[in-house]
């Protein structure tokens, strides 16, 4: 069954999505994002940008055969064509489609209304369906420190 977690109450839900995807690209992981068009190239952009010194390998799902296949990080609106099933995170506000073919599904929900009204919705989507929840509450991880 996919494992998933909600990273909540982030303050910049692009910078700290481009820090996630960056540890995971490290860590050897292959991750696959999904949002609303408009999202994507935001993060598109942002993954060019965040760091001067580190890159991101990404690339869009409408990228050829081997670029889709040798890349760590995908963006995609769709999950139907998907080359690789390890880690999904949703910078969306619906439920992904497919997202129970992945072992690991990552929600990440920023501090506005909108964000964590929607969050909810999913939560309980997933938790009505017997899904095991992990919380990650960034307020409280800072508040800690």
């Amino acid at each position: 069954m996919t494992e998933i977690a909600f990273h909540f109450n982030v303050p910049d839900k692009l910078a700290y999505s481009c820090r996630l995807l960056r540890k995971a690209y490290l860590s050897g992981a292959k991750v696959v994002v999904t949002a609303e068009p408009e999202r994507l190239n935001e993060l598109d952009q942002l993954l060019w940008s965040f760091s001067p010194t580190e890159f991101v390998p990404h690339c869009r799902a409408s990228a050829s055969g081997h670029n889709l296949t040798a890349t760590p990080v995908l963006l995609a609106e769709s999950l139907t064509e998907c080359p690789h099933y390890e880690i999904l995170v949703n910078l969306g506000l619906g439920i992904p489609a497919e997202f129970e073919r992945f072992e690991r599904f990552i929600e990440v929900v920023a501090r506005d209304d909108e964000d964590r009204l929607a969050a909810r919705d999913r939560w309980k989507h997933y938790t009505d369906r017997g899904y095991a929840m992990k919380r990650y509450d960034l307020a409280a991880a800072r508040e800690g420190a």
